[in-house]
């Protein structure tokens, strides 16, 4: 104002009849009711978002104010992604072989651990148990009474003797000569092999040696330098020709 010769300013009053108001424009002063500013975003005038918090709350930017609606759900219903029907999922319960399960419960089938099943939104989903992997051959393995997964029986008790050698199994109390006649071998009852080499008790200078025999035939005759004699049998000697032997058996 002017007085006087003499120039005043004051500095202009501004009234924001508003919340939510926008910047003043370039060249003016006072911010301006014709849209919103809200999280630091422009909004125009009757312009619908929903804020970067809340998924399900809706707001309007009308004459500068900003007004927000979030919807009540009731109780029991669970989280949406989509922001139209936040408060339509609601978890339903299983009816299964005349009983009622609730959402996500767990329970086993037929009472036993075999089979495990749940409850998935009036959904039953069942899976069997995994059974662990056996190091027994299959003849070896039992399923008891009640039992999901089959398990190792203990090897039967021996009942003979096996030879890993040659895969022979005797029977216990088999003798047998295991390749030399003049050791025997017996089984035991525990599955174990007991060995025990002979003594011959006739003995004679000139023995008969009979494949597969442990002991000398003294009575059929006589072997002398890799000839075989008769009993009574003569015959001349290799050392002297002048000497002539006799085959005698005792």
């Amino acid at each position: 104002s002017w007085q006087g010769g003499r120039v005043l300013c004051d500095t202009v009053s501004c009234s924001i009849p508003c919340s939510h108001p926008l910047p003043a424009p370039a060249g003016g002063c006072c911010p301006t009711c014709t849209g919103c500013l809200h999280e630091g975003v422009a909004r125009a005038e009757g312009d619908v978002f929903s804020p970067s918090n809340g998924n399900c709350t809706v707001c309007v930017c009308l004459a500068g104010n900003v007004s927000c609606l979030s919807p009540e759900c009731p109780p029991g219903s669970c989280p949406s992604p989509s922001p139209a029907d936040c408060c339509s999922c609601h978890p339903e319960k299983c009816n299964f072989r005349g009983h009622t399960y609730a959402h996500g419960a767990r329970f086993s089938l037929d009472g036993d651990d075999c089979t495990t099943c749940v409850c998935q939104r009036g959904e039953v989903e069942c899976s069997f148990t995994p059974c662990p992997m056996l190091d027994c051959p299959q003849h070896q393995r039992h399923l008891g009474p009640g039992q999901c997964c089959s398990t190792c029986r203990d090897p039967p008790a021996p009942a003979g003797c096996f030879l890993d050698d040659n895969g022979v199994e005797f029977p216990v109390g088999q003798i047998w000569s295991p390749g030399d006649p003049c050791e025997l071998c017996i089984c035991q009852a525990d599955g174990s092999v007991s060995c025990q080499r002979m003594d011959c008790v006739e003995k004679c200078p000139y023995p008969i040696r009979i494949p597969g025999q442990c002991c000398p035939d003294c009575s059929a005759g006589c072997t002398y330098m890799g000839r075989i004699f008769s009993n009574n049998e003569t015959f001349p000697s290799a050392l002297d020709p002048c000497l002539s032997c006799i085959c005698l058996v005792r």
